[in-house]
């Protein structure tokens, strides 16, 4: 898969289709999410990094996705309810997703491609994070249990 993250374009959890180009010069932290996952409290720590560094550059792309445990059975509108009334996320939350198989969404083919990561393309678990440098280029790949505040000296590093 050639090109690069800017490329792709997602729909967000009200319907609207997002270009990657919107965030081009940003850096960018991707995840895919579940409203009931033993990491789902993780929801709190994105939002306090969104809070933290969104005047400095950073996105955060919460991509919900199903196939681990059925961990993520709500409708879209559940979803953003969830995530707006328990952890008050404002970062950009997208339309349920696959990240793994032949249905997985294009972001995740790529992303899986560039950071193949301890298990080669295939993503383990629900809050595996992609950080995406200013320019497009996927840097780092976390595991789920990487909590989002360990990733602050590498954001802060893409930042300057």
């Amino acid at each position: 898969m050639t090109g690069n993250f800017y490329q792709f374009s997602a729909r967000s959890l009200q319907g609207k289709e997002i270009s990657m180009e919107e965030y081009k010069g940003k850096v960018i932290l991707v995840v895919n999410t579940a409203s009931k996952c033993g990491f789902t409290p993780q929801y709190e720590g994105l939002e306090n990094l969104n809070q933290k560094y969104k005047d400095k550059g950073l996105v955060i792309l919460g991509f919900p996705c199903n196939q681990f445990g059925n961990q993520e059975p709500g409708t879209e509108k559940e979803i953003a309810e969830g995530c707006l009334i328990n952890y008050g996320v404002s970062f950009q939350m997208f339309s349920k997703i696959e990240v793994n198989g032949g249905d997985a969404h294009p972001v995740y083919k790529y992303l899986k491609k560039r950071l193949s990561g301890f298990l080669g393309g295939v993503i383990k678990w629900n809050f595996t994070k992609f950080l995406i440098d200013s320019e497009g280029k996927p840097v780092n790949r976390y595991a789920p249990a990487t909590k989002p505040e360990q990733l602050e000296g590498d954001i802060e590093k893409l930042l300057k």
